[in-house]
């Protein structure tokens, strides 16, 4: 027993040096550099900048249509909702590739931090919670004063997913401890 639990010790210790030093690679490539360290507000700020818009669109027109359909807004027809379609694949797309940059700047910091993972779960369900959302819009029977209960529910928990996800985000940047090999603080 003393010789598994060796030897899935090493394993565990190789396969967590393995991921430091494709993070320390990720980090000494020009792109990384640039992200981080450059003076250039094209750079880490340019970036930034452009993660926040793109959030506000894809977080903001999800809100938009969420309290429509909690109730909220009445004059505004439901299936009128579809046309903000476009403005959240734009946010998502915008998020996406300054979202990458961002990990590309600086990989340790992120992906050795579990409030990035609850980051990513959040949106993972927020866009699935998305998607049913619009297939309840997208019926040819949905009334425009007239919501189901389970419109509701998946409206109200897109509003929580998204703040969850936004509440994650900004905490990224006061969570971090930087790590030894063996996960110990240092």
């Amino acid at each position: 027993m003393g010789v598994t639990l060796s030897l899935r010790e090493r394993d565990l210790r190789q396969q967590i040096m393995d991921w430091f030093q494709l993070f320390s690679r990720i980090e000494a490539t020009r792109l990384s550099v640039w992200v981080r360290e450059s003076q250039s507000l094209l750079a880490f700020p340019a970036i930034l900048t452009l993660h926040a818009i793109g959030m506000g669109f894809l977080a903001g027109t999800a809100a938009a249509m969420d309290l429509r359909i909690m109730g909220f807004a009445r004059r505004i027809s439901i299936p009128s909702l579809e046309e903000l379609v476009p403005i959240m694949r734009f946010g998502f797309w915008l998020n996406a590739i300054s979202g990458i940059l961002l990990v590309i700047g600086s990989p340790t910091k992120h992906l050795t931090n579990p409030v990035f993972f609850v980051k990513l779960s959040l949106i993972a369900i927020a866009l699935v919670d998305t998607r049913l959302l619009l297939n309840v819009i997208r019926r040819p029977a949905m009334k425009d004063a007239d919501t189901s209960t389970r419109a509701r529910i998946l409206a109200a928990a897109s509003l929580l997913l998204w703040a969850g996800a936004i509440v994650a985000g900004r905490l990224l940047y006061y969570t971090f401890t930087r790590r030894d090999l063996l996960g110990n603080p240092y």
